[in-house]
């Protein structure tokens, strides 16, 4: 098949997303498929179509020098010809994390022109990435999630119950994520993670102390659990994407009824925000054994720090077929 793989684009998680795009592009070739990884932001100047611009870069992974990074800060979030080029591919696997690729607007987009694509629609991919909604939508079906509140760098804090975590409404990643402890923190915080907020708003959470988890569904497949340990501090940008810094075990060495408990209620909030595909769902066990559900990803990382990949590889299925699996599903769920 022809198959784009969009990466990058105007996003604060543009180098996950590029390592992920890289991964996946080889993984497809290496499957046989004719594969061209493009930036979302910046596209291809110097053609219209899928073939001339596989041509050019037959067999190579598109890679874009540190000054192209810059440059596409002065393009739209859309770069020239890609839509184009993806009207003529099989299919784009979306490779992107957080901004339009991740909030449900490229899908809406490609939706219009008749592109086929990857993971979720539109509107589960609003429903994930939007955390206030995602988070309403749990606790008015029952799920338990930590207390929260919307707030503004210049809002009233004083009657914020520490501790707590403040991150932005709107990303992925960690970016933007502090563990805060005290007022003069949590101002610093809110302020911070209201930048990375397309609201300019900061969602500051009560902090859940217990074991991390995530669980990841492909199809109608839960995927085994993944227990997450930081070394030192929480699972930050850093921790997540820095080898070595982080302990991942898979499958989580829990009990079989936890175990259980976890794996349905991702597939529950799979459900129930309509996502499609595959997805991950994180969570904290606090120390009565109550799994908390943190948030869903509807286009989780593919990074070979990633833990999607991880529970996949647990369950049998190697990087190279988890990407063929994504493009499979995809295509059934366009027909």
């Amino acid at each position: 098949m022809k198959i784009v793989v969009l990466a990058g684009g105007k996003s604060d998680e543009y180098d996950v997303s590029l390592s992920s795009g890289a991964m996946i592009a080889n993984g497809l070739i290496r499957q046989g498929h004719q594969v061209l990884l493009m930036d979302l932001a910046l596209g291809f100047s110097d053609t219209a179509g899928f073939a001339e611009a596989y041509d050019k870069h037959a067999q190579q992974i598109y890679t874009h020098q540190i000054e192209s990074a810059f440059s596409k800060r002065e393009t739209g979030e859309i770069g020239i010809n890609v839509i184009e080029i993806c009207r003529e591919a099989d299919i784009t696997f979306l490779a992107l994390h957080g901004g339009i690729g991740e909030n449900g607007k490229l899908q809406a987009l490609f939706d219009v022109y008749g592109i086929r694509y990857t993971g979720s629609e539109y509107q589960g991919s609003l429903l994930a990435m939007n955390k206030q909604i995602s988070k309403e939508l749990l606790r008015f079906h029952g799920f338990a999630t930590a207390d929260w509140q919307i707030l503004g760098a210049e809002e009233d804090l004083t009657q914020v119950s520490l501790p707590a975590v403040v991150k932005p409404v709107d990303n992925g990643s960690s970016i933007g994520v502090t563990l805060v402890a005290d007022f003069d923190s949590l101002q610093q915080a809110v302020k911070e993670a209201a930048t990375f907020s397309r609201n300019g708003k900061a969602l500051v959470e009560q902090q859940l102390i217990g074991r991390e988890f995530s669980v990841g569904v492909l199809g109608e497949m839960v995927l085994p659990v993944i227990e997450i340990r930081p070394k030192q501090g929480f699972y930050d940008y850093t921790n997540k994407y820095q080898e070595g810094l982080t302990e991942e075990l898979v499958p989580a060495p829990i009990s079989p009824e936890l175990t259980r408990r976890l794996q349905e209620t991702a597939q529950q909030v799979h459900e129930l925000l309509g996502l499609q595909v595959y997805s991950r769902t994180d969570f904290i066990v606090d120390q009565e054994g109550q799994p908390w559900v943190i948030e869903a990803n509807s286009l989780p990382g593919m990074t070979p720090a990633s833990l999607l990949p991880q529970e996949a590889a647990a369950n049998g299925i190697d990087y190279d077929e988890l990407c063929e699996t994504i493009i499979q599903l995809s295509l059934e769920k366009e027909k």
